[in-house]
Parts: structure tokens; C-alpha cells; sequence
């Protein structure tokens, strides 16, 4: 017990490290968006919310943030009809080369950035839409497939398929079924992988770097191009933004994830009960 209790102490302590590691970067730029230096400065001599005003003030700043929701709620519609479409296929469907299919499917998950910003490159200067938001949007489409995938796949595998012949038992045909029956119980998985379909999208650098050229610049190309040329505080303003947006994204699609699990456990409960009392 006494070494099953240190093992356990070891591991706390390497996961809050890890956590320390993380997290660090924000309580440094969260400061510094609120310095009244006029160049990036930790600790900040002074508070002062002048950054924030300069980021709304400046047109640039806010035709970067407005393409960047553009191209993120593009790709996450997109991504989202696409992988919940793909989904039903790899959770319903029986056919060869299933497994491979899946792999494919969140296969960008793993490969590097860089190699499908190169890809992606060649191909669209190739048919000329280098720098057109609706080319970036496609890029980020396939960027935000998996997480939809993923995220639909598993609150699928947690349905039970009797409730769908019932329906049709009672004379529903498929549409009506889905639409009744399927839908409502795996919408929070939808809604969850529309929200990262969303974020992975409006925080991407790498792909936009590559294609977005001079006619689609998006609010992390902006920050990239800031870093480059002018360094000050608007640049942790926009940052401490991002940060906000992100978390509060993060916790939408928790409390999704936690609503599909009440409602798969709601629903198991529902049909093990009345056997129960029989």
C-alpha cells in the first residue's frame, strides 16, 4: 500500500509539472495584454486597457477577426455534415476496408501540419485559389473532419438501435426515424464536434501561413505577421481573447459530452427497469 501510495504522489507530481508547463505561457501573456509598456514587458509596470482599444480600433485588426469566424463557422458546417455523414458509415456500415476507412478518416490528427499545408499548396496554386477564404475553409474542413468523427463515432457506439426499429415498428419510415429518433439523442456529439471543428479552425496558423496569401488573412496570420514586424502588448490583447474564446468553446462542448452521456445512460436505465420489475 505504502508503495502503490508513493507511485500515486509520483505521478501527481509529474502531472501538475506537465500542467505547470502548460498553462505558465497564459499567466504570463494574460498580464502583459494589461501593461502599460509600450512593448511586451513581464512583469507589466502598469495596468492600463489600452491594447484592448487599440485592437478594436484598428480596421486590419478586426477584417482579420471577422475572415477568421468566417472561415471557421464555413469550415465547421462543413465539417460537421461531412463527418457525422461519415460517421453513420463507419459506426452502421459493413463493408471492406472499414478499419482502413477510419484510419483515413483521422488520419489528419496525426500527420504533420507542415506536410498537409505543403500538400495542400501545391494543389491549390495548381488550380489557382491560392489566397481565397473558401480555399482556406476547404483546408481547414479537412483539419476539423476527425474531431467530428470522433466525437459523433462515439455517441453512436452508445446507441441503442432497438429504439430505431421501434420507430419503424410504429410505422416511421427512415427519415422520420432519424430525424425523431436518431437525431435528438446524438446531437450534443454533433453540436460538440461543430464547436472543435469550429476552434481548430479559427486557431490554425500553419495552413493559413501556406495558402491564405494576401487575400485571406486570418486573425492567427495576423498575430504571425504582428510578431514579425511590430511587437506590443495588442498582440497578448488578441491572445488573452483567443484564450477566452477557446476555453469557453473547451467548456461548451464538455457540458455537451456530459448531456450525451446523462441522456445514453437515461436511456439505459429506461430499458433495463421494467425488466427489472418483471
Amino acid at each position: 500500500m505504502r508503495g502503490l501510495s508513493i507511485t500515486r504522489i509520483i505521478l501527481y507530481v509529474i502531472t501538475g509539472l506537465v500542467l505547470f508547463y502548460l498553462i505558465f505561457p497564459i499567466f504570463v501573456v494574460i498580464p502583459v495584454s494589461f501593461s502599460s509598456a509600450s512593448y511586451l514587458q513581464f512583469p507589466p509596470p502598469g495596468f492600463s486597457t489600452q491594447w484592448y482599444q487599440k485592437y478594436f480600433d484598428r480596421s486590419d485588426w478586426i477584417d482579420a477577426t471577422w475572415l477568421s469566424i468566417w472561415v471557421a463557422c464555413v469550415t465547421a458546417i462543413l465539417a460537421t455534415i461531412l463527418g457525422t455523414m461519415a460517421s453513420l458509415a463507419l459506426v452502421r456500415g459493413r463493408f471492406r476496408g472499414k478499419g482502413l476507412a477510419n484510419a483515413f478518416m483521422v488520419s489528419p490528427l496525426v500527420i504533420p501540419a507542415i506536410i498537409v499545408a505543403i500538400g495542400v499548396y501545391f494543389f491549390y496554386a495548381r488550380i489557382q485559389i491560392v489566397g481565397s477564404p473558401w480555399a482556406l475553409a476547404l483546408a481547414h474542413t479537412a483539419l476539423a473532419l476527425p474531431f467530428v468523427v470522433i466525437n459523433v463515432s462515439a455517441t453512436l457506439y452508445g446507441f441503442d438501435e432497438r429504439l430505431e426499429y421501434a420507430a419503424m415498428n410504429l410505422g416511421a419510415n427512415r427519415w422520420q426515424t432519424f430525424r425523431y429518433v436518431t437525431l435528438p439523442i446524438i446531437r450534443p456529439g454533433i453540436f460538440a464536434g461543430a464547436l472543435f471543428a469550429f476552434i481548430t479552425s479559427f486557431d490554425e496558423l500553419i495552413v493559413a501561413l501556406f495558402i491564405s496569401g494576401t487575400g485571406a488573412v486570418t486573425l492567427p496570420r495576423k498575430m504571425w505577421d504582428g510578431l514579425r514586424q511590430e511587437i506590443d502588448p495588442t498582440i497578448a490583447a488578441v491572445s488573452t481573447l483567443l484564450i477566452v474564446t477557446s476555453v469557453a468553446i473547451l467548456l461548451s462542448a464538455e457540458i455537451l459530452r456530459q448531456r450525451s452521456e446523462r441522456m445514453r445512460t437515461s436511456a439505459v436505465l429506461d430499458d433495463v427497469m421494467p425488466t427489472e420489475v418483471q
